[in-house]
């Protein structure tokens, strides 16, 4: 099945889809150094929990390569330590970054002890982070599984009609996608029999990007305004609901695209299974429920405007939260790429990682 690829790894640099050029024009920026990342993950010319936190370890790898004055393992640990928290300052919410970061950082300190030498562990970062790619596709192939499975069970059908909202697919990711690639599955299985995706305002990721590769694909779908939904479920037209996460508190619950926590909320009343898909490097165990989960404010332009259309008074003030979060209670069940866990099985779920 062909998809979309945001990141494509080069021999010395990242070349990643300009999302905010999709779905008029498919280009690509060349991204050399970390701060290039940095930008590109702040201003959403990638976006997804899994694809920015790639492209912030990958930044910083390419930056590592062409640092000078980094040449012993203290000054390496101080450079990696520097780039961790100048990333982490791009988008908050997502808790990928630092996963993946973490990952960096105890690899770096584990080549340390066992004397590599400085120059060699640059290469190894560098081969690590492209890793991450692959690791991340296989992650995601696995949650269409899963999902798949746990959708048809939820709803004791062969044919389901799926609603999906913003974008979680290749575009997301490293490829294939989370929630989306449940439907990518389903579809692949032939279990699909119509997905829904919603416009997801005020960025628009569901009509800019979730209905371009559902047509990219040639899947069966149809997209809906967000305030659609309510009455799309009234008629029975919705088997069950997928969407990704950001971040997942250590009760489950979850921080998703402004918009989940009333999807989740139509679900519960329609009695429409509610699942959410994610891998495990979403699932944030410092953070015990979603109250602590910080919320990122986006620039009020991007509600006042699409592209260069304004849509509202100039002198209008805006509340433009990028996220919030879905209580674990309104969730079926959370996927994983290492399989489900529901409220009543998060402790030991979560607690076994």
């Amino acid at each position: 099945m062909s998809v979309l690829l945001p990141i494509v790894v080069k021999e010395d640099h990242v070349e990643i889809i300009d999302q905010l050029k999709l779905p008029v024009a498919t280009e690509y920026i060349r991204v050399t150094c970390a701060e290039q990342a940095w930008s590109a993950v702040r201003n959403m010319n990638i976006r997804g929990a899994p694809a920015i936190g790639l492209l912030a370890v990958l930044g910083f790898t390419l930056e590592l390569r062409r640092a000078t004055g980094v040449n012993s393992h203290q000054e390496l640990k101080s450079f990696a330590q520097k780039q961790y928290d100048y990333m982490l300052t791009s988008r908050p919410t997502a808790v990928n970054i630092r996963t993946l970061f973490d990952r960096v950082m105890r690899q770096i300190d584990a080549w340390t002890a066992e004397g590599v030498p400085v120059d060699e562990m640059k290469d190894r970062l560098w081969q690590l982070s492209s890793q991450f790619v692959q690791e991340d596709v296989q992650f995601c192939k696995s949650m269409g599984r899963h999902g798949a499975e746990a959708v048809l069970k939820a709803t004791g059908k062969t044919q389901v009609r799926m609603l999906t909202h913003c974008n979680t697919g290749s575009l997301a990711t490293g490829g294939y996608g989370t929630a989306l690639g449940v439907i990518r599955t389903l579809h692949a299985n032939g279990n699909l029999a119509h997905a829904y995706c919603t416009e997801t305002r005020p960025y628009n990721q569901g009509s800019r990007l979730t209905a371009h590769e559902l047509c990219y694909e040639k899947i069966p779908s149809t997209l809906i305004c967000d305030s659609m939904v309510g009455a799309l479920m009234k008629e029975g037209r919705v088997d069950a609901v997928v969407v990704g996460a950001d971040r997942i508190a250590a009760n489950g619950d979850a921080a998703n695209k402004i918009g989940t926590y009333q999807l989740a909320v139509l679900a519960k009343y329609h009695g429409v299974p509610f699942f959410v898909v994610a891998p495990c490097t979403t699932i944030d165990v410092k953070t015990s429920t979603g109250a602590g989960i910080n919320i990122e404010e986006r620039p009020a332009n991007e509600m006042t405007f699409i592209r260069d259309v304004q849509l509202a008074p100039s002198d209008v003030h805006c509340w433009n939260p990028a996220f919030d979060v879905t209580p674990v209670a309104l969730i079926t069940e959370i996927i994983t790429d290492i399989g489900g866990f529901s409220q009543h099985t998060a402790a030991e779920f979560i607690a076994a990682l």
